[in-house]
């Protein structure tokens, strides 16, 4: 297989470390197995359901940082807590819904369970983590009626552990918007410059550093995108409506993308290995 260059990433962010917490920023490098490992925490409910900045619009003002096996959280007013990424084994295991789907997740304990309560202020909330034991939902789980899709599994990440977006295409969008957005409104794993706007829509498998990745879907974008990372408030319109307004999906593939606008790719990890901020990106060809 051939490569061709796409373009250049001049920064890359690390984001959804935590389902709904994506204020993440990793200055130097990430490995795929690091990166891998910190998608497996989520905030649920006590009954075990998800919740997200859609439900919870400052949990994107929480920050993480994930360091010699421990994670570390931040957030406005809070104390820093410190959590180790392994668990005891004797920790609980909840059943969790995602989007509609059965999940496990093990219970990382009543400390960090009443950090966020007393955070967020609404309700009980616990932090649980998905280990490799676990079976992760799968395309034909998240597509049941699309065949032609790559299976793959996946813990709590919306549809892949990797999305990325082209600084061209937000450029794109802050033309047509009064209020400009930061890249953060999005928050990719992955920012390229030095190519089109909307070009990556057409990139199907890349080679990053020594990373291979492939093509899994298109990003349909929601209400959260509407949520300021600087302050947490969600105003349910811009950008929303004006990605509306010119990125819906092909009607060919509606079954999947609905009405929601498409903004940035999701790619799944096919050779693991490391990526560092200035590494070109190569389209890999037949």
């Amino acid at each position: 297989m051939d490569v061709l260059p796409a373009c250049m990433p001049e920064y890359h962010l690390c984001s959804s470390y935590l389902q709904g917490s994506e204020r993440v920023w990793v200055s130097w490098h990430w490995n795929c197995r690091q990166l891998q490992a910190a998608m497996f925490w989520m905030v649920v409910k006590e009954d075990g359901h998800m919740i997200t900045a859609r439900q919870e619009p400052r949990l994107v003002l929480v920050s993480i940082t994930l360091e010699n096996n421990y994670l570390t959280l931040e957030a406005p007013g809070m104390e820093q807590i410190v959590l180790p990424i392994k668990l005891p084994s004797s920790n609980k295991i909840h059943d969790c819904r995602l989007f509609g789907l059965d999940i496990k997740g093990r219970d990382c304990g009543d400390e960090v369970a009443q950090w966020f309560t007393n955070y967020l202020k609404t309700q009980a909330y616990r932090l649980v983590q998905f280990d490799t034991s676990m079976k992760g939902r799968t395309t034909k789980n998240l597509y049941p009626s699309e065949s032609y899709l790559q299976n793959y599994e996946i813990a709590y990440p919306d549809c892949s552990p990797v999305h990325l977006i082209s600084e061209a295409s937000l450029v794109d969008l802050n033309t047509r918007l009064k209020k400009k957005v930061k890249m953060e409104h999005f928050r990719p794993n992955i920012v390229v410059s030095g190519c089109e706007a909307f070009e990556e829509d057409t990139w199907d498998e890349l080679l990053i550093g020594d990373v291979e990745m492939k093509r899994v879907l298109s990003c349909p974008r929601c209400v959260l995108t509407t949520v300021d990372p600087d302050t947490g408030i969600i105003d349910r319109k811009e950008p929303l409506e004006t990605l509306k307004s010119y990125r819906l999906c092909d009607p060919s593939v509606k079954s999947i993308y609905q009405s929601s606008p498409l903004f940035g790719m999701y790619f799944s990890v096919e050779k693991l290995g490391s990526l560092r901020v200035g590494d070109p990106v190569y389209r890999m060809v037949d």
